[in-house]
């Protein structure tokens, strides 16, 4: 298949305990070209963690499958930080404030693989599920922390967040705000066709593609990117979405649309976000 844009899927997940490179395979065979690895929690691993070095083996196993991913002819970049649901498996043998500390070290620790030229984004968040007052502002307090962070290393930050309308867009850019972090380096995972909004707050959104949400989207411009946030569990085939959803989305649409929203949504947008070359 002959194809002369690339496809990306902004937020993906391989495991090696599961569908692994065949996923990959999966991807490219349909049309995809570019990954953005995204680590998996600590407990997918069987880690328990206590202190922040526990986050290395998470680190260094999405940064090997990544040089696996590239020897398929698939590129990828990976995308190393804290998940944000760490927090409460972290309070079950710990205390608040100390889960805190451990999670701004592993954010420090993933800082230094970007330093390093290993990574190309970070990523934190807050949990996307009810969580108490306290559990709430620490949440808010790590995820400030890994603006910070990437605002000094001027890289981008995915976020994994609660389900987000207009109110809940602006509650984030303002926290971002405060760190003096370049607002289109942050990106929400997960997103809604929200393109309008976070354009105006000059975040960017990973829209997730699902049905109808890229028309939806393309229907107010073309700045946004799109994943699949594709988990790779045995557990769970195919969730959120499978490996091949976006090439054969995007194919399609471009029947429709042209070529030209999708050299935007698939190779200038990304590279902006995260200063990497999308290249065929």
């Amino acid at each position: 298949m002959t194809q002369s844009f690339p496809i990306t899927d902004e937020h993906m997940h391989i495991d090696p305990r599961a569908k692994g490179l065949k996923a990959v395979k999966e991807f490219q065979n349909t049309g995809g070209t570019h990954i953005f690895l995204v680590m998996k929690p600590s407990w997918t691993l069987g880690i328990k963690v206590t202190k922040p070095e526990d986050q290395i083996a998470v680190f260094d196993e999405t940064v090997e499958i990544s040089r696996q991913i590239n020897e398929t002819g698939v590129t990828s970049f990976p995308v190393l930080g804290v998940h944000p649901a760490e927090i409460t498996k972290l309070t079950e043998y710990m205390e608040l404030e100390r889960a805190v500390e451990t999670m701004k070290g592993g954010l420090d620790i993933a800082a230094g693989y970007v330093e390093k030229g290993l990574a190309v984004g970070l990523k934190s968040g807050r949990p996307h599920y009810p969580v108490s007052p306290e559990v709430w502002d620490a949440s808010n307090e790590v995820m400030e922390y890994g603006f910070t962070l990437a605002a000094d290393l001027d890289c981008a930050i995915q976020l994994h967040t609660e389900t987000v309308e207009e109110p809940e867009l602006i509650d984030i850019t303002e926290r971002a705000k405060k760190t003096g972090i370049k607002l289109h380096r942050v990106v929400k995972h997960y997103a809604p066709p929200l393109v309008d909004v976070c354009e105006r707050l000059g975040i960017f959104p990973g829209v997730l593609a699902g049905k109808g949400a890229i028309e939806e989207a393309l229907e107010q411009g073309t700045r946004f990117m799109m994943e699949t946030d594709y988990i790779d569990d045995p557990d769970r085939p195919g969730a959120v979405l499978g490996p091949k959803t976006i090439p054969r989305r995007t194919l399609k649409l471009a029947e429709e649309f042209g070529e030209e929203p999708f050299w935007k949504i698939h190779k200038e947008n990304p590279e902006y976000v995260y200063d990497v070359d999308i290249e065929l």
